[in-house]
């Protein structure tokens, strides 16, 4: 198993959540050899579980490991300045292999880049140095081996040296082999070279590209695959989404081979569903897409659905009436209040749907507060009271024995996912029956 280097999205304990799910689903076995926020190494054998970036919702790019170095070796060569330090991350860059892939890639001039990743806080301030150092120790490598090159710069506005996602696609450098990733980690440095990158261009196709849209309301696409692999789907099995909108957890899910039912009491919303699978149907070429979508209330599900007919429920159900202001405590209490019933009424009735063993991807309001103190519901209790178990996505046996792994990360069972600008955020909650 080769080690493949992850960098995950903002909230990087749900893209790694995201990731041993998918993986624990499709029956590979992950293993995490460095940790931190900024990214993960990992090695995965995946047996028959195919799989790309298109498949994640939580993940910027995905790079092979050429080299591993020390981290020590890198604070000698940019705090110390020593020679010597830097003579040796350039030995090391240079005899990786990356450079024969850039050459073998290559027709005529290549333009590259290199982004740089600092776990170890310490060196952050010279990551700008780090990145021009390592894109020279390139440039030169590959000008020995006869081949003309182009570094890629960044504007100076950039807080950090890392290029975007859009800038990878634009310039073709997965297909060149010609982004460097260089990650600092605490003990560790590792050099890799992008191999997928994720492509904003086709989730922002779903999303707005689709007939019919509901904008205050949507759940992000990338959300809703992320929720989608949380909930275990995977080919063949049937997943449900009892409140499902215009439908785009339902799309997620179908681009995953599921099977899809979708569920809602607004009437607009059953047929404006229908309209967006019938265009993603063929848009993408899914000659044997299953799915119906439904008009029912929630407290009567099991009956519509019948009792144990899914294997997975993911959903997003009303989070509140849209906010020009932050609130106030007293009145966040009472929208969770008014809330509650048809987040109980639905627990109970997802519980009863659900295969053994199925899983329920749930999210809750989280609501800030001009306390600064958020308000948000209690469903744990609820649906444990209800018969589910909380799922933690963190076990030890997730990780390698040189990996330290806190409590607190293995306690982890929901997931607070909140952009600043908004004044309601999202508790995401998974859970097994």
């Amino acid at each position: 198993m080769s080690a493949q280097l992850f960098i995950p999205g903002k909230n990087w304990k749900l893209s790694l959540a995201e990731l041993a799910s998918l993986l624990e689903a499709r029956k590979a076995k992950l293993e995490v050899n460095s940790l931190s926020k900024e990214f993960f190494v990992v090695r995965i054998d995946e047996g028959n579980a195919f799989w790309t970036i298109a498949d994640l919702g939580g993940f910027i790019k995905i790079g092979e490991v050429n080299a591993t170095l020390s981290t020590e070796n890198v604070k000698e060569a940019f705090f110390e300045k020593s020679k010597e330090a830097k003579r040796r991350i350039s030995t090391d860059v240079a005899s990786s292999g990356l450079l024969d892939g850039m050459v073998e890639a290559a027709s005529g001039k290549t333009v590259f880049g290199v982004s740089v990743y600092c776990a170890e806080k310490s060196l952050r301030p010279v990551s700008r140095s780090i990145q021009r150092f390592v894109g020279s120790t390139v440039k030169r490598g590959l000008a020995e081996r006869g081949m003309k090159s182009k570094f890629m710069g960044f504007p100076k506005d950039r807080k950090l040296p890392q290029l975007s996602h859009v800038e990878v696609l634009k310039k073709e450098l997965v297909e060149n082999k010609a982004e460097i990733l260089f990650c600092v980690g605490q003990e560790q440095t590792f050099v890799a070279t992008t191999t997928e990158v994720h492509n904003p261009f086709e989730f922002q196709k779903r999303d707005v590209g689709k007939p019919v849209q509901r904008k205050i309301f949507a759940i992000p696409p990338r959300l809703a695959r992320i929720m989608v692999n949380l909930s275990g789907c995977t080919e063949g099995k049937v997943l449900l989404d009892p409140f499902c909108g215009v439908g785009t957890i339902l799309q997620e899910a179908l681009l995953a081979k599921a099977k899809v039912v979708g569920v809602d009491i607004n009437g607009w919303c059953v047929e404006a569903a229908k309209r967006n699978m019938d265009w993603l149907k063929s848009e993408y070429s899914l000659e044997n897409a299953a799915y119906r979508v439904l008009q029912g209330d929630v407290h009567r599900l099991s009956r519509k659905i019948g009792l144990e007919q899914v294997d997975c429920v993911a959903t997003e159900p009303d989070l509140g009436p849209a906010m020009r202001q932050v609130p106030t405590t007293p009145y966040a209490v009472r929208i969770v209040e008014k809330l509650e019933p048809l987040y109980y009424g639905l627990l109970e009735e997802a519980y009863k749907v659900l295969k053994k063993d199925g899983r329920l991807v749930l999210v809750s309001p989280f609501i800030k507060t001009r306390s600064g103190k958020p308000v948000t519901m209690g469903v744990e209790e609820k649906a444990v009271e209800t018969g589910f178990e909380r799922v933690f996505p963190f076990k030890r046996e997730l990780f390698a024995e040189a990996v330290v792994v806190t409590e607190k990360l293995m306690a982890t069972a929901l997931f607070v996912d909140v952009a600043e600008r908004h004044k309601v955020g999202r508790e995401i909650h998974v859970f097994r029956k």
